[in-house]
């Protein structure tokens, strides 16, 4: 049953770190390299991450600057970046990609509060499929009479508080996300 527990509870902890990686790739009008943490380049017929293959630096506030170590991928680069659909167009000057990041307007904003709201939604959604996954593993530890049904309820007990904790971890995220994306 521990175990059951205990692999519940890592799932949950993956699910909230998962989504703090997310909401460290949501552009809120200043530079920031996270955003190109999901941009990968086709190079040799291998996608690899932009970091990878290009020193990628923040000059000035809302402007990111990506110098590829080999100036043959400059094209691929700059290309993997407009599939990826960003929001950003790259600008090539023949050396250097910069990405110049817009204030974000009022509408915009709403728009990233909106995916931020999604975002949180879809990781309770996993999370709640975790507790039931892990609730189905004790009825059925409970069928074959690996436990006793006092060993099923203190599970169910502690698998529901796992719940609560983590779904009020993911409130919390997408409280301070929104709140610093609607105070810039």
């Amino acid at each position: 049953m521990d175990t059951v527990i205990a692999n519940t509870q890592e799932k949950m902890e993956k699910t909230v770190a998962a989504l703090e990686r997310d909401y460290k790739a949501v552009r809120l009008g200043r530079a920031t390299p996270a955003v190109l943490d999901r941009v990968t380049v086709d190079y040799y017929g291998v996608p690899t991450p932009i970091q990878q293959m290009a020193a990628v630096s923040v000059p000035e506030a809302r402007m990111l600057q990506i110098q590829p170590w080999d100036a043959s991928t400059l094209k691929d680069i700059e290309k993997a970046i407009q599939v990826a659909d960003i929001g950003i167009n790259p600008q090539n000057d023949g050396r250097i990609i910069r990405l110049v990041f817009p204030p974000l307007t009022e509408e915009r904003r709403k728009e990233v509060v909106k995916e931020v709201k999604k975002s949180a939604e879809d990781s309770k959604v996993a999370i709640r499929n975790s507790r039931r996954d892990a609730l189905e593993k004790l009825k059925t530890m409970k069928k074959n009479s690996e436990i006793t049904e006092d060993d099923v309820q203190g599970g169910e007990k502690k698998i529901q508080n796992l719940t609560d904790k983590f779904c009020k971890e993911i409130d919390d995220l997408a409280y301070i996300k929104e709140k610093e994306i609607l105070e810039i």
